[in-house]
């Protein structure tokens, strides 16, 4: 992890492949297959973040081959009591300010596994992705207001962006008890 307990690329590819080791166990191929699916769909293909090697997780004994032995013979496999620790720590990392493709690869990768998390800390991730939004809807705003009379197609371009950030937000409340 970074300094400010966010994810690195290698451990965002890191927590994909566990947490679809946690929904079920797989076929190495699959899971490989599946991961890099997930990752290329949200930001495109990236060597940077497809670098990670599924075979280091079962390395670390983060998981483990139910049957086989790994990638030469497309053993099935499933995460371990560490690999959940693992796990858990990924998806409860911080998120990093401002909206680059990293970012939105983290977010995506919280949503689609949040439900694995206890309701205290699905909450608690919740409320950090408020605040992510907030601090984006924050930051449009102050653009817009910087820019309101130029001439072109930014002022309309960043009071589409805004609607989206609203309309983001405003959803992140339906999620939280708290609001």
């Amino acid at each position: 992890m970074y300094t400010d307990n966010t994810l690195t690329p290698k451990e965002a590819v890191r927590l994909c492949a566990l947490g679809s080791l946690a929904l079920r166990a797989m076929r190495y191929g699959e899971l490989a297959a599946s991961t890099r699916h997930f990752i290329s769909h949200i930001i495109g293909p990236s060597l940077d973040v497809m670098g990670q090697s599924i075979e280091l997780l079962r390395y670390e004994g983060l998981v483990h081959a139910v049957d086989g032995e790994g990638m030469d013979d497309n053993a099935e496999l499933a995460i371990t009591d560490a690999g959940r620790e693992e796990l858990n720590t990924l998806l409860t990392a911080n998120i990093r300010l401002g909206a680059t493709e990293l970012n939105k690869l983290i977010i995506a990768l919280k949503f689609r596994f949040l439900h694995l998390l206890s309701p205290g800390e699905q909450m608690g991730q919740i409320s950090l992705l408020m605040d992510v939004a907030d601090n984006e809807l924050a930051r449009l705003m102050a653009l817009r207001q910087g820019h309101a009379g130029d001439d072109g197609f930014l002022p309309s371009w960043l009071n589409h962006d805004i609607e989206i950030a609203e309309t983001r937000l405003a959803w992140l409340k339906t999620l939280s008890p708290a609001t």
